[in-house]
C-alpha cells in the first residue's frame, strides 16, 4: 500500500491517518493543505488511496468508489500497516466518504480517536435518509468539523440527530462541504481551514 506522509514538524505527539473523499485523490489541494497545517502543529499525517482512486492515478480514468466492503478492508490494511510502524496515539479519519468509512471501523480497530472533515450525514438532496445509526453507538472519541450549510449535513438537520456523547461537533459559520464560507459572511476559506486545524490539534493533543 502506497502511503503519503507528512511528518510532524515539531515533537511528535500523535499520528492521523487521513482518507480522501469520493471524488478527489489523497493529494488534492484540500488534503495537502490540511496535512501541512497539522504537521506544523505536531501531528504526523499519513494518507492513502482507496483502490478505485489508485487505479485512476495509473490510467486517468474516473471511477465510482469501490463497494463499501472493499473500502473498509482497505482501511483495515492501512491501519494495521501504520499501527505497526508508529508509536503513541493513532487517530483515523478523513474527508467526507473517507471519514465516514473510518467512523464505521473506529471501534473495531481500537483507534485512539476519529477525525472527520465534512461528514456526509446523508446523500445530497436526501436528508430523509440519514447515515447516522452507527454514530449513536460510537465509543471512540470523535471530532467532526462541519460547515453550517454543508449540503450533506447542515447544522439544523444534524442537531436533530441522536449522536453518541463521545462525538464533538465543531461548526464553521456559513461553510459548505469543503469548509468554504460564503463571501458575504466576511470569513475566508483560509480562516476556516486554520480553525479546523487548531481544533484538531486541541482534540488530539490535549
Amino acid at each position: 500500500m502506497s502511503l503519503l506522509r507528512n511528518p510532524a514538524r515539531r515533537e511528535l505527539s500523535a499520528t492521523l491517518v487521513l482518507a480522501h473523499g469520493a471524488g478527489a485523490p489523497m493529494d488534492s489541494p484540500f488534503m495537502d493543505d490540511m496535512a501541512l497545517r497539522l504537521a506544523d502543529r505536531g501531528i504526523s499525517v499519513v494518507r492513502f488511496e482507496f483502490p478505485y482512486m489508485a487505479m485512476r492515478r495509473e490510467d486517468g480514468k474516473r471511477r465510482p468508489p469501490n463497494p463499501q466492503k472493499q473500502l473498509l478492508e482497505c482501511w483495515r490494511q492501512v491501519y494495521a500497516q501504520v499501527r505497526a510502524e508508529v508509536p503513541g496515539k493513532l487517530a483515523i479519519g478523513g474527508k467526507s466518504m473517507g471519514g465516514r468509512m473510518a467512523s464505521l471501523l473506529a471501534d473495531e480497530l481500537g483507534a485512539d480517536a476519529l477525525v472527520c472533515l465534512g461528514y456526509p450525514f446523508y446523500a445530497a438532496g436526501k436528508p430523509e435518509k440519514p447515515r447516522v445509526a452507527h454514530l449513536a453507538e460510537l465509543r471512540t472519541p470523535s471530532l467532526i468539523v462541519q460547515g453550517e450549510r454543508d449540503a450533506l449535513g447542515d447544522r439544523p438537520t444534524v442537531e436533530g440527530y441522536a449522536l453518541s456523547p463521545v462525538i464533538h461537533l465543531h461548526w464553521l459559520a456559513a461553510a459548505d462541504h469543503d469548509l468554504k464560507p460564503l463571501k458575504a459572511s466576511g470569513l475566508t476559506h483560509e480562516q476556516h481551514l486554520e480553525s479546523a486545524a487548531a481544533r484538531i490539534e486541541a482534540f488530539l493533543l490535549p
